[in-house]
């Protein structure tokens, strides 16, 4: 359960971090709203994935997702580059992911 708690955590992490480029620096109401609203259930749920899940394993797979989704959805949602340099960067991000979460087994 804690690693489901903590993949939402990452998604959350996504969420509040694609909001708050729409937030325009927090001037528009609703995208600033979404921004708070995610930032606390993203750490409420990491925190909880903490009670299980090493620090240093949680803290990186969250980071991790937020990184390379936030990156998805930039490119995907916002129209951001994405030459072949910035999706093999995404796919080492992923492949550190998935070797601590081994490390961490």
């Amino acid at each position: 359960m804690a690693w489901i708690m903590l993949v939402v955590a990452g998604l959350f992490e996504v969420l509040w971090a694609v909001a708050m480029k729409q937030s325009h620096g927090f001037t528009r109401l609703w995208p600033s709203v979404i921004t708070l609203a995610g930032m606390i259930a993203s750490f409420l749920l990491l925190s909880a994935a903490m009670r299980s899940i090493p620090l240093g394993t949680a803290y990186t797979i969250w980071t991790g997702i937020g990184t390379v989704g936030a990156f998805v959805a930039g490119v995907v949602l916002l129209g951001e580059q994405a030459n072949a340099l910035r999706v093999l960067a995404a796919v080492l991000i992923v492949a550190g992911l998935l070797l601590m979460k081994v490390a961490g087994d």
